[in-house]
């Protein structure tokens, strides 16, 4: 049996919220035990890659310090699931999840502030996996442990055999998609392959989150802060008009994009480009075993994506470890985290073909060329480091990319759509989640 922990927090409307009922901050009258054994989740499949490579890095954690982790993979539900430790008032002591979280856990008072003194390696993070835990104030609240960006994946042996080059802009690329589209790259004397594959559903946000890698290389954007921890909406600027334009352009009068891409996930989109229905992705580094399996090492190819109408700017994320509030073994908590983003835990959660944690090392004193000597591993780490660009970490950020996510989808599914009236309607709604959060300009 588990201790019950006082945490101060509560369920309203299926939002957790700071109740304010605590004496102080989230956990602080907490009786501590550093012989208590944590209870650490993590966002993966269970029984998976993710699962076994957490393990792994828990056991040498447990090694090398005494301290013991009980490890729990979660995927589906994972939120609902947290929603319930904190109604009962008994969260895991660590979470690992993705960075985006960090100001929806920060205003849900589910995590405690990370006191950067106390975790040793925390001054060997790179300033920018750093920076992407950080809420505006500029306090912690998550300890980055990987992190990772888009790239474009080419089906090379289709290129070649059209005799085509590696696009260096987005009128190449347009062109390459067309190639690949119409000019039977595969040989079958069927039409039946697309030029890019695109994640474009409505669920979890998934086509806002595709289209930031083509949005902010366009110079556009969602949001934009205009200081002091103040945003404006953003999506119906010029630029991010132009590139929306664009992008839909590809669907609507080129017919570029696979078909169904309006319902696709990324399970299918992955199955997609491995089906060889598809000749360009973009996608982060975490499929590269999968494809490397099922295609052919030898058929793809990975490069950066080509300069939009300002620069090169892709997508990047991370995975953070959070410190839950409550814990009775917060030594425990900062021991872990301090362990994990050292330079030996950071290759313990590299180790692996495909059971692997680490993306991309966030310490700056690792050099992934000596632990995968794979170089399209290191065209991915110079991508993230030259071009990687951090969603905000404003209070939550969930609602504004699923708002985007809604317009996107329905402007590439109905092509009848009047562009710049959706943008203008998409803007307010974000204008009010501003205000909801208390971060509008306005």
């Amino acid at each position: 049996m588990r201790k019950s922990r006082w945490i101060g927090v509560g369920l309203t409307v299926s939002a957790l919220v700071l109740s304010g009922c605590s004496a102080g901050p989230a956990g602080t009258n907490v009786a501590q035990d550093t012989k208590a054994p944590l209870e650490l989740w993590t966002r993966t499949t269970p029984g998976g890659a993710g699962e076994q490579a957490t393990k792994r890095l828990a056991e040498a954690f447990e090694k090398a310090t005494g301290f013991k982790v009980q490890v729990t993979a979660i995927f589906d539900d994972f939120e609902t699931k947290l929603a319930q430790r904190a109604a009962q008032r008994d969260l895991p002591d660590i979470v690992m999840n993705d960075v985006t979280q960090v100001g929806t856990l920060k205003s849900q008072g589910l995590v405690r502030e990370i006191e950067q003194g106390k975790i040793k390696h925390a001054s060997e993070l790179t300033e920018q996996a750093l920076k992407s835990n950080q809420t505006p104030d500029g306090k912690l609240y998550g300890l980055p442990y990987s992190a990772q960006a888009s790239a474009l994946l080419i089906r090379k042996d289709w290129r070649e055999k059209l005799g085509k080059g590696v696009p260096q802009n987005w009128a190449e690329l347009a062109d390459l998609a067309k190639a690949f589209t119409t000019g039977d790259p595969d040989g079958n004397g069927k039409n039946d392959t697309a030029g890019l594959n695109a994640t474009l559903s409505t669920k979890r946000g998934y086509a806002s989150w595709y289209f930031s890698n083509f949005l902010w290389a366009a110079g556009g954007d969602f949001i934009t802060e205009t200081g002091g921890g103040k945003y404006k909406p953003a999506m119906s600027t010029p630029e991010s008009v132009a590139a929306v334009q664009w992008f839909r352009d590809l669907g609507c009068k080129d017919n570029v994009i696979q078909p169904g891409s309006v319902t696709m996930p990324t399970p299918a989109t992955n199955e997609t480009f491995e089906a060889g229905k598809a000749g360009m992705y973009v996608v982060g580094p975490y499929l590269l075993p999968r494809f490397d399996k099922s295609l052919g090492k030898d058929k793809y190819e990975v490069v950066p994506m080509p300069k939009g109408a300002k620069n090169a700017d892709v997508l990047a994320e991370g995975l953070s470890i959070f410190m839950m509030a409550g814990s009775p073994n917060q030594a425990g908590q900062d021991a872990f985290g301090d362990f994990a983003i050292s330079a030996d835990g950071q290759k313990i959660g590299m180790e692996g073909e495909s059971a692997f944690i680490v993306q991309l090392p966030v310490n700056k004193n690792v050099d992934i060329t000596q632990v995968r000597s794979d170089p399209r591993w290191k065209t991915y780490a110079e991508i993230y480091a030259k071009s990687g660009h951090y969603a905000p970490s404003i209070p939550n950020w969930t609602p504004v990319r699923q708002d985007t996510a809604d317009t996107i989808s329905a402007l590439v599914a109905d092509c009848k759509l009047d562009l710049k009236a959706e943008l203008s309607k998409l803007d307010t709604k974000l204008t009010a989640t501003l205000q909801q959060q208390g971060i509008s300009a306005s």
